[in-house]
């Protein structure tokens, strides 16, 4: 294992030194592991407030600024923050409008965040939960019970936050965001395994000429191992199973997100949303934005995953309002 670490034991404090020096619109707090933007609280807002696992980024510790979260709870590389971790955020955080959690339905990351749902109300903090579970893979994999989180979680994180930002209420920002997460649907192929630094190895085996199809963002099996293909029917065959699970007519707008999963260069990502762009011309479905880079990645994992919502005109409105964050950043 080669890796820019100093130790497996230190990997998540070292980085949130390297995050707090870095950004100093954000304040980590790292006896809690919690990442917040600087200044305190937005009084009167709701705030919104998401985490997992570390491996993902900039997942979501890239997303705390002005039109997005306003917390980010990072647990161990793939493990999940515990619920002190996000109580620290809610009280950190909260306004008086309340919370809204964005979770990714991952078994550890949803018994965490209901447990500290509970513990907040106890200390007064109103919380609303939005589960993300976007991904048509599969139904069920060795991390869930249900559809795995994925990258509609970019998608409710942007649009629910800029909702949040121009004032609307708990109940409102919560409503949104779980329909962005049911207009959205996502699909990943891998063409490497990761590798976790207190591992040592990947964690799974995948020969050279070989893909994991509909692979998880911790190398959780997919639909299915293939011989490698050409970009084009890597796009085509993921498309064809989102797709097939959210049908798109002729006329329809969409936002689209070609995500890199961590080792995958970003001219072969542009080579990838050619083709989508070619898929969703020929169908007559409008991509009405984009986002091509990494968003939500897997460590090292060379692959894509592709993330399509089926967008109203009140997500691209709010798509485009303000944002500035580390990782997006426009019209601030």
């Amino acid at each position: 294992m080669k890796k820019l670490i100093n130790s497996p034991d230190t990997v998540l404090a070292d980085a949130l030194a390297g995050i707090s020096a870095a950004h100093s619109n954000q304040s980590v707090d790292t006896q809690t592991c919690v990442i917040t933007r600087a200044g305190g609280p937005s009084v009167g807002k709701v705030a919104l407030i998401s985490g997992g696992g570390s491996g993902h980024e900039p997942l979501h510790g890239g997303f705390v600024g002005a039109g997005m979260l306003h917390a980010a709870c990072p647990g161990e590389v793939f493990t999940s923050p515990v619920p002190d971790q996000m109580v620290a955020a809610a009280q950190a955080v909260n306004g008086g409008a309340g919370v809204v959690f964005i979770v990714k339905n991952y078994t550890g990351d949803v018994m965490n965040f209901q447990m500290a749902a509970e513990l907040a109300a106890d200390d007064g903090i109103e919380v609303a939960t939005v589960l993300v579970d976007d991904d048509v893979a599969v139904k069920d994999s060795t991390w869930t019970a249900g559809r795995r989180g994925t990258g509609a979680t970019v998608f409710v994180e942007k649009i629910a936050g800029a909702f949040a930002e121009q004032g609307a209420g708990l109940g409102e920002v919560a409503e949104l965001g779980r329909r962005v997460n049911a207009a959205s649907r996502s699909f990943a192929v891998a063409l490497t395994a990761c590798t976790t630094p207190a591992a040592g190895k990947p964690g799974f085996e995948l020969a050279e000429d070989e893909m994991e199809v509909g692979v998880g963002i911790h190398g959780e099996p997919g639909r299915s191992r293939e011989k490698l293909e050409p970009a084009s029917a890597i796009v085509a065959r993921s498309l064809d199973a989102i797709f097939a699970d959210q049908p798109l007519a002729a006329g329809d707008e969409t936002i689209v997100m070609v995500n890199g999963l961590g080792g995958t260069p970003l001219i072969e990502l542009y080579v990838a949303y050619a083709e989508v762009a070619k898929y969703f011309a020929e169908r007559g479905v409008r991509i009405a934005r984009n986002l091509v880079g990494n968003y939500i990645t897997s460590l090292d994992m060379a692959g894509v995953s592709l993330t399509v919502c089926k967008a109203d005109e009140q997500m691209l409105a709010l798509w485009d309002a303000p944002v500035n964050t580390p990782a997006l950043r426009w019209g601030a």
